[in-house]
This record gives C-alpha cells, structure tokens and sequence, in this order.
C-alpha cells in the first residue's frame, strides 16, 4: 500500500526527534550546563525540520527504488539518518547566509539570529554563527556513531564535505558578485548565475541525495551493463546538477514571482540585487532602455526602495516587453524535456540485477524531478 505524503513526512520527521534526543544526551555526557544544552535543542528544533524536507525524504526514496523493495526497520533508519544529515546541513547554510544577506524571515518565521529570545536565555544575534558551526559538527558526529563499522563510511564523509566545500565556493561568487554595498549588476550573465546555482544549491540539495543513497546501497564507481561501462556518480552528477540548476532558477522565479504565503518568505532578490535568473535574464534580452531601468532601480535600498522594486516587478511582468513569466514557462518546458531525454540515456539493469539494488535505475531520477516539476514554493 503507497503511503500518503504526510504519512511519509511524519515516518521521517519521528526519526528526528530520535537523532534530537541522541545529540542532546551526547552533549549531557561531555558536562554541558543546563542553559547550553536548552539553546542547543532550540537551535536545532528551531532550524532544522521546518522545511519541506525534499533533500533528506530524497534519501530514502532513493535507497528504496535502487533496492526496489520495502526497506527493514534498520535501512529506514539508516536511510533517514542520512537524510537527517542533509537537512542539518541545509540548516548550517541557511542559517549563515540569512546573516550574510541580512534577511528577515525564513520558513515563515523569522531568521534565527533575528530571534529575540531564547528560552529567557536572551537574543541569538550573533551567537548564530557558532549556532550554524554546531549544525555542521553535528552531522559528523552522527556519521561517526552510525557509520563508523561501515565499509562506505570513508565515502560518506568524503561525499559531505566535498559538497560543502563546493556548496561554500558558489557562496563566495555569489557574495562577490553582488557585494550588497557596490552592487553592479552591469557584472551579471547567466553563465554566472549558472556557476552559482551549480556550485551553490545542485551539489548539497540533489547530488548529495542521490549519492548518499547509492553509496548506502553499494553502488560501485564503474561497473558494466551489455558490455557498456557506467561510471555511475559521473552520470548521477550529468542528471542532477542540471536538476539542481532548474530547481533554483525556480526559486528566483518564485522569488519575484510569489506571495509570502505562497513560499514562506518575503521575496527579496531585487532589493538585495541578487544575481538571479529574472534579472540575468532581463539584461540579455532587455532593450537599451529597459536595462537602463533595471541599472536605476535594481538592488537600490532606501526610503524609496518599495517603489524601485515594484517598477522592476512591472518591467518584469510587461506581457508586451520582457515578460519574465511567459519565458519562465518557455525554459521550465525545456529544462524538463532536457533532463527527461538525459534520464533516458541510463542504461537499466536487468531483472537479475535490480534486486541486488547495487545499479542506478532510472526511476530514482524520475523520482526527484516529479517533486520539483511545477512547485509553487
């Protein structure tokens, strides 16, 4: 019988309550004071289950399609877990970028370190960056506790902390890109944002995912199907990261383009003079006059900044000039077609060795482009 999506969510969300419980006792047995322990489980109930939780759901989705079968109590948990890791992680990123972009709300709720009080043990401001730190550590030591006796640990580790690396290089171009004091957007293309977005979101948020997973599973780096060589987290990478690229020119889309009811947050990209796909976009295809329109009103805060944003919005939304929304539509259709017609090319296992779950199957790329395909938020 198929479990409902919230059935699945709830399954997922109770296997953190099991990792709060370890991290918390963890920090009891190296002598923490009472107060250090408190702000420890608010951080991490605050920050780290309240987003949609694709990334580490994606783990278990995974492991189960490549295994093609139920899964055990014990590869559920294992699974989860990785996936709890991913959503740690998410919640270590987000919680240094929400300070570096000095951002109001996340979530729907506000930024962590704009949270006021703690459990009466005062504001978190700047106490949010060894917050974000302890996110991180936390992800290690879970690794360790459940991995350690696994031959696929050192991958593990490896796998994490390569995407981290990577992840924080496209933080560093995007934060250089568009220094919130000297924003020129004059600097901006879509070869750069997709640097950014590839660097930035696809490794940790579809990668990571997936190759957790088959790492899990035992996927070997080559192995042959009819005498063809894969090289399969060479083709998981060929799949994914232009998945990962598609899913965050939605976000800039949906940042321009959405209520705050719709995504959670207040959209603020343009006031931010964000590198993002709307205004790359616009200056490739934008008149003389309309870049000189972005050029004036793009990334400019003040008194007035509402009303430079909505002239940016306006241009955007002009049906009879730019008219971000109608090639929004025209790259979703093409992006989909693109990364179907790659899903495509993985050659399937046989009958004989899709039970192993050893082999990457088409099916677990399908799987994650059917969760991002015409989001909302």
């Amino acid at each position: 019988m198929a479990i409902s999506k919230a059935d699945k969510r709830d399954k997922f969300l109770a296997v953190f309550e099991r990792i709060r419980e370890e991290l918390i006792n963890h920090m009891k047995s190296e002598n923490m004071p009472e107060d250090a322990v408190t702000w420890f489980n608010e951080n991490l109930v605050y920050n780290v289950p309240g987003g949609k939780l694709n990334r580490g759901i994606s783990v278990v989705d995974t492991v189960a399609i490549l295994l093609n079968r139920p899964l055990t109590d014990d590869e559920y948990f294992k699974a989860a877990l990785l996936g709890w890791c991913i959503e740690l992680l998410q919640a270590f990123f987000l919680v240094s970028d929400d300070m570096m972009d000095a951002s109001i709300s996340r979530r729907g709720q506000p930024c962590w370190y704009r949270v006021h009080d703690v459990k009466g043990l005062g504001k978190v401001h700047n106490i949010a960056i060894n917050d974000s730190f302890m996110l991180e550590g936390a992800i290690y030591h879970l690794l360790k506790t459940h991995f350690r006796r696994e031959s696929y640990y050192v991958d593990l580790l490896e796998l994490f902390q390569e995407v981290t690396y990577k992840t924080e290089m496209g933080q560093l171009v995007d934060l250089i890109t568009a220094p919130e004091e000297n924003i020129d957007i004059r600097k901006y293309n879509l070869d750069k944002h997709t640097f950014i977005v590839r660097y930035k979101t696809a490794f940790y948020s579809f990668y990571l995912s997936v190759a957790l997973a088959m790492r899990m599973c035992g996927v070997p780096d080559v192995y042959e199907i009819n005498g063809k060589t894969i090289e399969a987290y060479k083709e998981a990478d060929r799949i994914l990261i232009p998945m990962g690229e598609f899913f965050q020119v939605q976000d800039d889309y949906l940042d321009y383009h959405g209520t705050e009811a719709e995504i959670g947050k207040i959209g603020t990209d343009i006031v931010d003079g964000k590198c993002s796909w709307c205004v790359c976009t616009a200056l490739t295809h934008g008149t003389e006059a309309q870049k000189q329109l972005l050029y004036e009103n793009y990334g400019k805060k003040g008194a007035d900044q509402a009303v430079r944003e909505q002239a940016v919005k306006d241009m955007y939304n002009d049906e009879q000039g730019l008219n971000i929304p109608r090639r929004y539509e025209e790259y979703q259709k093409k992006a989909v077609a693109d990364i179907n017609a790659m899903i495509d090319q993985v050659p399937e296992p046989g009958a004989h060795e899709v039970g192993k779950g050893n082999r990457l199957r088409r099916d677990a790329f399908r799987a994650f482009l059917s969760k991002i395909t015409d989001r909302k938020a």
